[in-house]
């Protein structure tokens, strides 16, 4: 009921020009809401196949690990799926200037201000896209696995990512449950790479508490080639931007944005390669680049760095993290700015850096 009410308050709020946006997103978020079968009925039933009955039984154990050593949400998110007839439940849509890395931005009633926009009608959203195509702006559409309503909704288990392995799937649901504890409005950045930082710890933790010491490689391997790759694209996008910035004709940022986008390709080859890994970012490599493109990964990871220190700082008390974090966001976005890029460079910034450290460091000790 509260998510009902959610939807009908903000469609309420809305402007006439975005109606028809928010009823089919209201729409899409319902048809899904409204296929979910409770977890314990469906292992209730024999007649289940045991792939599936492994996987959800693997889901209450990475939920009750989440509650009890990550203080995640203690709710009803996750006790439930959905089968869907796609691999992904909604597509996001990202646009930047041609000569900017700075992503365009959509604000919504209830949560601000976001650096995407997400459909779950793809000829809505291809319409849409040309729409923001003939206005100058370049667009690149990511397929979205899961998401979070922040709990106004209790959020399912879906078939685009049960059959993940097994750590991919844990940091997935951590990911995710975080927004549901922390959450900024009208900063992107900050709410997905404090998600990201505590998926990353939190699947560590997990793994280890089940001694798998073999998914512990494999999850280390694949963030040391993670980190490189992401590097490599924050590094892209600063050129970018200094690019951009400099006096020469458009001609010749054009020209240059190619090469630029040229060597990023020829960089992930190269680390790919020392990694030996065959997915990760090789297919998004491989696909078109623009500016759009790349600010949707420097959206979602730039400050990771910051919060896992912050994470370490705590001991890995994840209540007293918590309370930091939201005590760092709610400082004024200059401030909270200067925050977390001191704690991206040490995992004990001055006071100076970041105001609000010490009377929290007093709370966590």
């Amino acid at each position: 009921m509260r998510g009902i009410i959610s939807i009908c308050l903000l469609l309420m709020l809305c402007g006439c020009a975005d109606l028809g946006y928010y009823w089919h997103s209201a729409n899409g978020h319902l048809r899904v809401m409204n296929q979910r079968v409770d977890i314990d009925e469906l292992l209730a039933d024999d007649s289940l196949e045991t792939d599936l009955r492994e996987r959800l039984e693997l889901v209450q154990e990475i939920r009750r690990f989440s509650i009890e050593r990550l203080e995640l949400p203690a709710n009803h998110s996750y006790a439930s799926y959905v089968e869907l007839d796609r691999p992904y439940v909604l597509q996001n849509l990202f646009a930047a200037a041609e000569f900017s890395t700075r992503l365009y931005e959509w604000c919504y009633p209830i949560i601000g201000c976001a650096g995407y926009r997400g459909y779950y009608d793809e000829d809505r959203m291809l319409a849409y896209a040309d729409d923001m195509r003939s206005r100058g702006l370049e667009v690149y559409i990511g397929q979205v696995p899961a998401y979070s309503t922040l709990g106004w909704f209790d959020d399912p288990v879906l078939s685009s990512f049960i059959n993940w392995p097994d750590y991919r799937l844990a940091g997935l649901l951590f990911h995710e449950l975080t927004h549901q504890q922390v959450y900024i409005d009208d900063d992107t950045t900050f709410n997905e790479s404090l998600a990201s930082a505590v998926q990353q710890v939190g699947t560590e933790l997990w793994l280890k508490s089940q001694n798998r010491g073999e998914d512990i490689d494999k999850l280390s391997r694949w963030l040391r080639y993670r980190e490189q790759a992401i590097g490599s694209i924050e590094f892209t996008r600063e050129t970018l931007a200094e690019l951009y910035a400099s006096d020469i004709t458009d001609a010749e940022k054009r020209e240059r944005k190619k090469q630029i986008f040229t060597d990023a390709r020829k960089r992930h080859d190269a680390i790919a390669k020392t990694h030996q890994v065959n997915g990760g970012f090789t297919r998004w490599f491989a696909d078109d680049l623009n500016n759009a493109k790349i600010g949707s990964v420097a959206a979602y990871n730039s400050l990771v760095p910051a919060f896992i220190n912050m994470i370490h700082a705590h001991q890995l008390d994840f209540r007293a993290f918590f309370n930091y974090a939201n005590a760092v966001g709610a400082l004024e976005k200059r401030a909270r700015d200067s925050c977390l890029a001191a704690w991206k460079q040490t995992t004990r910034p001055s006071g100076g850096d970041c105001p609000v450290i010490d009377s929290v460091r007093t709370t966590a000790s």
